[in-house]
């Protein structure tokens, strides 16, 4: 049933603008969230009709949901959005998100499986599928309840591919959009998948009315696997569409300057030292991300090019990410034993060749981008990298972009970067050493361009682009 007054616009995303911690005491404390859709929905006006819908990650966000009675939450809270926040049974949201959408999903678009060992889909998966239903269920009902005729509902991501379809034979009047921010896998690699669960997340995105990915890679491999599992011509009823995300400039620009950040840079200039080279890298330690690798590159490069040593050190920020998963705990352990390999090897009384950092601190990040000389972003494979576009955006003087031809964002920085193969060892430290070596004339140029190109698409246009499109 259409809501009597509902949204014109909604937005459905695991993750919402807002979060709640409780204290001891039992108040709740929400804290803002940024990116994206957050500047995208900003930017159709206060005055527009919007909903967006999202789920309850955690006990704070529960308890706000049971005050809100399951409505809207309250807008002091939310900065003025409409926010929909849903409480899904804690053990079909873990078989969800973690069993389902973090565990199977984002390691078959990334191609991260060891295939004599892995993917078992056992009974256990069975289970945990039906939790993925479960899920992106609520999600349709949620949106079918709070949308007007006709509105616009713009559905994000793998966690929510079963949703579109769900919500066509809820409400067949809205216009629907799907937009995948991960890779999406090749034929080949997605037909791990069960047959039948291959088949449902396809139809579930083709349940749009437009099906929107960050490259036109992405895009087309879609379409393959639609055609390989579905059948020829399957993809007629659902316009497909690109639209890669581009860095804030003037957020970034603005966020760089302010006094918290020239703190860290102060910080971090005396643990680098004086008048040496900074190469970068910002992560969390994601297994796509290939931080083990790019440390061995640089190790490479100091065997290689012994001039190096004393005269670079690495800054490596390499945030946890979903701890709760063993084979993400046991990975931020590597990156963490390799760094302190390379510093016992190498380092010297005056000089750390690596400065490794696993606390998650924007204001420090920001601070590395401005004083980068090189950006390592070096994925195995990636939606995008926002990291890639931010860095040239803020770098002070000018950085040189070390960046994996399996990132989307190759297809747009490729040839102002120096492009590598995120697998050869060798071929990324020579890459590096040509990074810092490069003139700084040549340098400059190259990250004034790979700026222009990472800002052509800010949050707000790419988000007000798929409305757009959803209309036509």
């Amino acid at each position: 049933m259409a809501s009597t007054h509902g949204a014109e616009v909604l937005v459905a995303s695991n993750r919402g603008p807002v979060s709640y911690t409780a204290d001891e005491k039992g108040s709740l404390r929400a804290k803002r969230g940024g990116g994206g859709l957050v500047s995208g929905l900003s930017a159709i006006g206060s005055d527009a009709d919007s909903v967006w819908v999202c789920a309850a990650l955690g006990d704070g966000d529960r308890e706000a949901v049971r005050r809100a009675q399951g409505g809207l939450l309250p807008a002091e809270d939310t900065g003025g959005q409409r926010v929909r926040m849903l409480d899904i049974a804690p053990d079909v949201f873990a078989d969800a998100y973690n069993g389902i959408a973090n565990s199977v999903l984002w390691f078959v678009h990334h191609m991260l499986y060891q295939t004599p060992l892995e993917p078992v889909f056992d009974a256990r998966f069975r289970r945990q599928w039906a939790s993925y239903q479960a899920y992106n269920r609520a999600f349709a009902e949620a949106l079918a309840e709070e949308a007007a005729v006709g509105a616009a509902v713009v559905v994000q991501d793998y966690h929510l591919a079963l949703a579109p379809r769900m919500l066509r034979h809820l409400r067949p009047d809205l216009r629907i959009g799907h937009f995948s921010h991960t890779p999406w896998a090749p034929p080949d690699y997605f037909r791990l998948l069960p047959d039948d669960i291959a088949a449902e997340l396809l139809q579930g995105i083709l349940g749009a009315d437009r099906a929107a990915f960050l490259t036109g890679r992405w895009a087309d491999a879609f379409t393959a696997c639609c055609e390989a599992v579905l059948g020829p011509g399957i993809t007629t009823g659902t316009a497909i569409g690109v639209h890669g995300l581009g860095a804030d400039a003037d957020f970034l620009r603005t966020r760089a300057h302010e006094p918290d950040v020239d703190e860290r840079m102060t910080a971090l200039r005396r643990e680098i030292g004086e008048n040496r080279r900074t190469i970068v890298r910002v992560d969390r330690t994601e297994l796509s991300k290939n931080i083990v690798r790019g440390l061995l590159a640089y190790r490479q490069l100091l065997d290689d090019h012994p001039e190096w040593r004393e005269r670079v050190v690495h800054l490596a920020f390499a945030y946890p990410s979903r701890q709760d998963l063993a084979v993400y705990r046991e990975y931020t352990a590597e990156v963490q034993r390799v760094a302190e390999e390379i510093n016992a090897q190498y380092g010297t009384a005056g000089w750390r060749p690596v400065v490794l950092h696993v606390k998650d601190d924007f204001a420090r990040s920001l601070a590395a981008y401005r004083l980068a000389d090189v950006a390592l972003v070096n994925p195995i494979r990636d939606g995008m990298n926002l990291v890639a576009k931010e860095v040239p955006v803020v770098s002070d003087e000018g950085c040189v972009l070390v960046l994996s031809r399996e990132a989307g964002a190759y297809e747009e920085l490729g040839e102002d970067a120096i492009g590598v193969n995120p697998y050869d060892i060798g071929g990324m430290a020579q890459a590096l050493h040509a990074a810092l070596g490069m003139p700084a004339g040549e340098r400059a140029e190259r990250s004034k361009r790979l700026a222009a190109a990472a800002t052509a698409l800010p949050p707000a246009k790419w988000f007000l682009d798929q409305l757009a499109a959803l209309e036509r």
